[in-house]
């Protein structure tokens, strides 16, 4: 085997272990919290657009959870802390 050919194999597997680690960052529906702090802390925290964190809070609302955003679990650590200290429900999932 040539030094190209393992180098490609090492590129292939970390890209696989970078895609495999993909998490969920889920937010809860409570009684508690209103629409515009939710909406806000999105916009904050995830840097969601207006118009994308009224649809996740809309969704959060009438299904009871949403999917907020996409990655690795230590990207998604610190705005889920963020979230909670806002006082709203979250996990990782």
């Amino acid at each position: 085997m040539d030094i190209l050919t393992e180098i490609l194999e090492q590129e292939d597997v970390l890209l696989m272990e970078e895609t495999t680690d993909v998490r969920e960052l889920v937010v809860y529906n409570d009684d508690v919290n209103t629409f515009e702090h939710v909406i806000n802390a999105l916009v904050q925290v995830c840097r969601h657009t207006q118009e994308q964190a009224e649809q996740c809070t809309m969704l959060i609302h009438y299904k009871g959870k949403c999917t907020v955003k996409l990655g690795t679990f230590s990207e998604l650590e610190i705005m889920c802390t963020a979230i909670h200290d806002r006082g709203i429900s979250a996990d990782i999932v």
